[in-house]
């Protein structure tokens, strides 16, 4: 199962996180789970949203430059080695993973978002090991 994430690029400037914020707000994107990557001078702003087609739509219309792609959400028992094994599972079927960040929910189990160079067959991987994902509604009802 894949879920959608909202990548926005930014200038790395005083505000300008807000003016993307508020953009979302007016128009009741609700943020779910977010990762804010800087450099000197542009930022790299990745969202999880409930409803990510209407937020794109209205950041572009706004002048923000931003993309959806393809993400998996995956469900991890909340405890010491898990990461690590779902890690495994993914690497030694060969799939680059290229970011990753956690979200804060409160439950017993521990959630990711993680992007990878082949997201099917990470799907597929995960599905075939009985590893848990959930989309962006699952998400939003916790």
């Amino acid at each position: 199962m894949f879920a959608k994430q909202l990548t926005v690029f930014i200038e790395n400037r005083s505000g300008r996180l807000s003016e993307v914020l508020g953009v979302l707000k007016q128009n009741n994107v609700n943020i779910l789970s977010l990762s804010l990557a800087d450099t000197t001078e542009f930022g790299l702003l990745r969202l999880i949203v409930d409803n990510a087609a209407l937020g794109k739509e209205k950041l572009t219309e706004s002048g923000f430059s931003s993309l959806l792609s393809n993400v998996s959400i995956i469900q991890i028992p909340h405890k010491v080695g898990s990461l690590q094994e779902l890690l495994k599972v993914i690497d030694d079927n060969g799939i680059n993973i290229e970011y990753m960040y956690g979200l804060s929910i409160e439950s017993e189990e521990a959630y990711v978002v993680l992007k990878a160079s082949d997201i099917a067959k990470v799907d597929e991987i995960l599905t075939d090991n009985g590893i848990k994902t959930i989309s962006c509604d699952d998400l939003a009802s916790l």
